[in-house]
């Protein structure tokens, strides 16, 4: 397998990280997405989008970081990044979406970007408006997990789940820019117990070649 990745997408951590927990070995390609290079021959043939990751599986080649995890929950089931009954699953999923869908594309690059360059932003507003999106998004997965009662050492149980994948990119990308964490005491419990594990701690950004 072969991974388009950026060392600091978190949408890319959190294929990494699903990749390590499979155990799965795969070649890292980087892709400078500050340098626009997505928009460059060869990845511009094999991402429409022009985001990352992408990942190459012999003939088959996937996007979207939920999707790919997903793929490689079904094709390689141990240990499952989705496990128990339906309710279990679902539960997952929707605190996977919550970070994936309510928070990350507010704040990606794209989106930052557009607001200074575009909008004329500036930097300072640039960073509330990142704050603001990343705290409140967080908080209501806080309320999520423990509205669940699942309990456990991790988002949902005691192994790590896919929902677990996402939540750790996103308080890094939370950490770096200096956003509030002391209103998800259990947001931030789970997310020490993730970065016990090599599978979270060894790929995260500084980790990666093509980290700066």
């Amino acid at each position: 397998m072969q991974l388009y990745s950026y060392f600091r997408s978190s949408a890319s951590y959190r294929v990494r990280i699903a990749l390590a927990l499979k155990g799965l070995d795969y070649e890292y390609l980087p892709v400078q997405i500050v340098k626009n290079e997505q928009f460059a021959a060869p990845f511009d043939s094999i991402a429409p989008g022009h985001l990352v990751p992408v990942l190459k599986d012999g003939d088959d080649v996937l996007n979207q970081s939920l999707a790919i995890i997903e793929y490689l929950d079904e094709t390689h089931p141990t240990p499952s990044l989705l496990p128990g009954d339906a309710r279990s699953r679902s539960q997952i999923r929707a605190l996977a979406l919550d970070i994936a869908c309510e928070i990350h594309p507010l704040n990606n690059l794209r989106v930052l970007r557009y607001l200074v360059n575009e909008l004329k932003v500036s930097e300072d507003d640039k960073n509330r408006w990142y704050r603001h999106w990343v705290e409140t998004g967080l908080e209501a997965v806080e309320r999520q997990i423990v509205r669940n009662g699942a309990g456990g050492r991790y988002c949902h149980g005691d192994t790590p789940t896919l929902a677990d994948c996402v939540l750790v990119p996103q308080i890094f990308n939370a950490q770096r820019l200096e956003c509030r964490t002391e209103h998800m005491p259990t947001v931030m419990r789970v997310f020490d117990a993730c970065m016990r594990l090599d599978a979270f701690s060894k790929t995260q950004p500084s980790g990666c070649p093509d980290a700066t």
